[in-house]
């Protein structure tokens, strides 16, 4: 049956009437039984590299004159960090760090592949491969191909501390050292390839689709336009407004402690406790201040104490939101009844105590206008009914137009790469 972990699934008899079952293998291992370790690459960034969200990988086997045997992943580097682990099956000697505008990088040189094993590298500037346009001047990029080609070792022997790879329009060259000399090897490189999944993209909203292989594909990826994310491009971030999940979720790193996580996540907690804190000093002592009876003999004081306690309520929700939001996207809270229960809940009672809150205001702004208008012949009595029916009808009425809120919310699953999220 299946191993390391792998889901094993029933076939139909008739369908494979030779397999009576497959595997389902988790991260890390491959095979019909799951049998087969993946190479674990851990790549880390130097903090002076600037990393784009979509990266290209490329591995390279190099095979005995023949050309070396070219596979490409595509990854998401979440923001601000400045790592990634990768699974590999495949055999390799040279890994190739691409960003956006054909920036490319040396992450690894591996003389002899050994599997499985678990390889860790860092990318430094100096693995940076700059184009043979920073290398040359105007005159020698110009010449043909077949010319120049022969001159491409001087740059390495130029540079034998910084340079590590360089690349023109046609190869991608690295740097060895062999013996006391330093040589150059080139080979032939596709800079504008392109795997579109043979035309039949399942990305949506104009993402762009990318296979591993022209041939014979393992994984496919979606490039999405700016404001769409997800494994498909499926959600927009346009329609979150200002919602903690739209602005904050995706910056929350799974399975990573607070004191690991990003910069952003660390400033938005520190921010958050510090509003919470403010928010129930202002919501207690205005309740104190508002809570009396001579107060409370005029509509307005009705007003004034009723808000403090939406105040209260506010913070409350907004707290929730913030740590459950958190302690999810950290996969410390993995409940689902949970999470779709204050999914439906906690946004619905943040918007209502929201706006109760602002009608309560302006009801205090109209009051004191009429009580100006009015002057002596202001009536508390009658002012202080009309407050109790008002709070009233204008809960009725706000919790009535935001019902149908829960009715579109729902939990949203989301896996880029190795990352899933709720």
């Amino acid at each position: 049956m299946c191993l390391n972990g792998g889901t094993c699934i029933p076939t139909d008899e008739y369908a494979l009437p030779h397999k009576n079952f497959y595997c389902i293998c988790p991260i890390g291992y491959i095979g019909e039984r799951c049998e087969i370790a993946e190479k674990k690459i851990h790549i880390l960034f130097e903090k002076n590299i600037i990393i784009s969200q979509v990266i290209f990988i490329h591995f390279l086997e190099i095979i005995k004159e023949m050309n070396p045997k070219r596979s490409t992943i595509l990854k998401t580097v979440p923001i601000q960090q400045d790592s990634l682990t990768i699974y590999w099956s495949l055999p390799f000697h040279l890994i190739f760090i691409e960003f956006k505008n054909k920036n490319y990088y040396l992450a690894a040189i591996e003389r002899t592949y050994k599997q499985p094993a678990t390889y860790s590298t860092t990318v430094k500037s100096s693995d940076h491969c700059p184009n043979i346009n920073q290398l040359f001047n105007k005159t020698f990029v110009q010449m043909h191909i077949i010319r120049r080609i022969k001159y491409y070792h001087l740059p390495c022997q130029q540079h034998p501390l910084n340079l590590s790879c360089f690349y023109d329009d046609f190869y991608l060259c690295f740097c060895y050292n062999l013996e006391k000399q330093r040589l150059t090897n080139c080979f032939e490189f596709n800079h504008n390839m392109t795997f579109d999944c043979f035309g039949e993209s399942v990305c949506e909203n104009g993402g762009q689709c990318f296979q591993d292989s022209p041939t014979c594909p393992q994984r496919s990826s979606c490039i999405c336009q700016p404001c769409f994310y997800g494994i498909r491009c499926q959600f927009s971030s346009n329609r979150f407004g200002f919602s903690l999940d739209g602005i904050l979720g995706y910056y929350i790193q799974p399975n990573i402690d607070i004191v690991h996580q990003s910069t952003m996540v660390k400033v938005s907690l520190a921010l958050t406790i510090v509003f919470i804190i403010i928010g129930y000093i202002n919501g207690i002592l205005s309740f104190i201040a508002f809570n009396n009876k001579t107060i409370c003999e005029v509509g307005c004081g009705l007003y004034l104490l009723t808000s403090s306690i939406t105040t209260l309520l506010t913070t409350t929700m907004f707290g929730l939101k913030f740590w459950v939001l958190l302690l999810a996207q950290m996969k410390i809270i993995t409940n689902r009844l949970f999470l779709h229960i204050q999914c439906l809940s906690i946004d619905l009672l943040l918007r209502v105590f929201l706006n109760m809150d602002q009608w309560l205001n302006a009801c205090i702004a109209v009051e004191r206008t009429v009580v100006i208008i009015n002057a002596i012949g202001f009536k508390k009595k009658r002012s202080k009914k009309i407050a109790k029916l008002v709070i009233i009808i204008l809960s009725i009425f706000i919790i009535s137009t935001c019902m149908y809120d829960p009715f579109y919310r729902r939990l949203m699953d989301d896996a880029i790469d190795d990352d899933s999220r709720i």
